[in-house]
Formats: structure tokens, C-alpha cells, sequence
């Protein structure tokens, strides 16, 4: 089987890295496709081929000295940009992450690569996934209240229309409905009635005992004695007809 070829030459002859934001373009080379196996050993050397690749990072240095461009042990012990294969479903999906490398143990995240069935794109960023998301989220939100204050107008103008004709059947469903209620209430209270014991007469009171009057007794007796002590017939008023003297 065929290889491919050695490290490939920068073809445009500059060192200068690639944009930040590429997620609206993506590379495919069907020929190379065609030719040689997509997988972990060579996924790195179709990559390069791709505008998405750095000709400044620690790859390309290990490329150029015959050494397999992802191997950890030599990209440990150099500090820059670097590509590391961070995940790999052969021959289908392969992610690569770009970093910057400053010890054995510390590198900064950048940038994210997958190839999927050929063709090499650039992951979008989180941020820019959320605000897509959240905007389309908004278009819907708002045309959703655009189309339910439409129905609402809608609704609001056929019920001025026909308010005049259904306030009289309105007003008679009310009635029946406050009709049933009542004697739906009068059952209830009866039907509680039937159930209830009636209540205990009061004790007797022990003998001896005189209750305390009250006030309003008090007034009625006063009262009642007022009207005994006036006497019912006046001595000059009621004295009957005038007697006039004889001469």
C-alpha cells in the first residue's frame, strides 16, 4: 500500500496562523481520501493539508525531524501551539484540539477540530453556541406572542359583536345557576338538621338560689311600679259632666 508522502511545505510560504473564527468553511480532498486510510497513524497528515492548520506549531517541528507529528512524549517537553487528537472513531470521527503548551502538566485550550467522514471543520465556540441558540430561542418566543396577540384581537372583536345578543342568556344562566345552588345549600343545612341532636335542656337551678337581674330588669320593674303608682282616672279631668247651680 501506498504512503504518503514526507512533510509538506507551507504551500503559500508564510508563517502566519489561521483566522480565529472558521466554523463557516470546511476542507475535503477526495483524491487523498482515495488514495490512503483514514485513521489515527495518518489523520494528522490530512489535517495539515487543511487552512485550519498552524505551520508555527510544535507538530510541524516534529514533522519536519521525521517524528510522528502527535507523539506526547516529545510535544511534553516543548512549549507553543500544539495538536493533540482528543478523540478518534475510526474511519468516521476524529477531534482535534488545538492548545498552547507552557510546561509538562500546563496547556490552554484554544481552538477545536473534528473530521467527520472526510471533511475537516472547526467546532464552534460555547459562546457562540449559546447566543445562536438563545436568538433562535427569541424568534419563536416572539412570534408566538405575535400570533397569540392576533387571535386575542381576533377573539375581543367577535365578542363585542355578539355582546348585546348574549347578555340576556347570561343573565338567565346566572339565575338558574344561583337557583340550584340555594336549594343545593337548603338540602345540605336539612339534611344537617335531621342528623343533629337536639340541644339538652339547662340544669335546674339548686334551691335557695335567687338569679342576679339584670339592668334591662331593673329598668322594667322601675317602670312597671311608675305605672302602677299613677293613678288611672284624674280627680278634676274625669270628674264627668259640669253640674251648674240653681237659682
Amino acid at each position: 500500500m501506498a504512503t504518503p508522502a514526507g512533510p509538506m511545505e507551507n504551500p503559500a510560504g508564510a508563517a502566519a496562523p489561521p483566522a480565529t473564527d472558521m466554523t463557516g468553511i470546511c476542507f475535503r480532498d477526495q483524491l487523498w481520501l482515495n488514495t490512503y486510510p483514514l485513521d489515527r497513524n495518518l489523520v494528522f497528515d490530512y489535517f495539515a493539508m487543511s487552512l485550519f492548520y498552524d505551520w508555527t506549531c510544535n507538530n510541524e517541528q516534529l514533522r519536519r525531524s521525521s517524528i510522528h507529528p502527535l507523539d506526547m512524549s516529545h510535544l511534553s517537553k516543548m512549549t507553543g501551539i500544539e495538536y493533540v487528537l482528543s478523540e478518534a472513531l475510526e474511519p468516521n470521527l476524529f477531534v482535534i484540539r488545538k492548545q498552547k503548551r507552557d510546561g509538562p502538566d500546563k496547556a490552554t485550550h484554544m481552538l477545536t477540530y473534528y473530521i467527520l467522514d472526510g471533511s475537516v471543520y472547526q467546532a464552534p465556540q460555547l459562546c457562540n453556541v449559546f447566543a445562536a441558540r438563545v436568538g433562535r430561542a427569541l424568534y419563536y418566543i416572539s412570534k408566538a406572542f405575535s400570533t397569540a396577540a392576533s387571535k386575542l384581537e381576533k377573539i375581543d372583536h367577535d365578542d363585542d359583536e355578539e355582546d348585546d345578543c348574549s347578555t340576556s342568556k347570561s343573565q338567565a344562566s346566572k339565575e338558574a345557576i344561583d337557583f340550584k345552588e340555594v336549594k343545593r345549600v337548603d338540602q345540605i343545612l336539612a339534611s344537617l338538621h335531621r342528623k343533629l341532636q337536639p340541644a339538652p335542656p339547662p340544669p335546674p337551678f339548686p334551691d335557695g338560689y335567687i338569679p342576679p337581674t339584670t339592668e334591662a330588669e331593673n329598668k322594667g320593674s322601675e317602670t312597671q311600679q311608675s305605672e302602677e303608682a299613677i293613678p288611672s282616672v284624674d280627680p278634676i279631668i274625669d270628674q264627668g259632666p259640669a253640674k251648674r247651680m240653681k237659682f
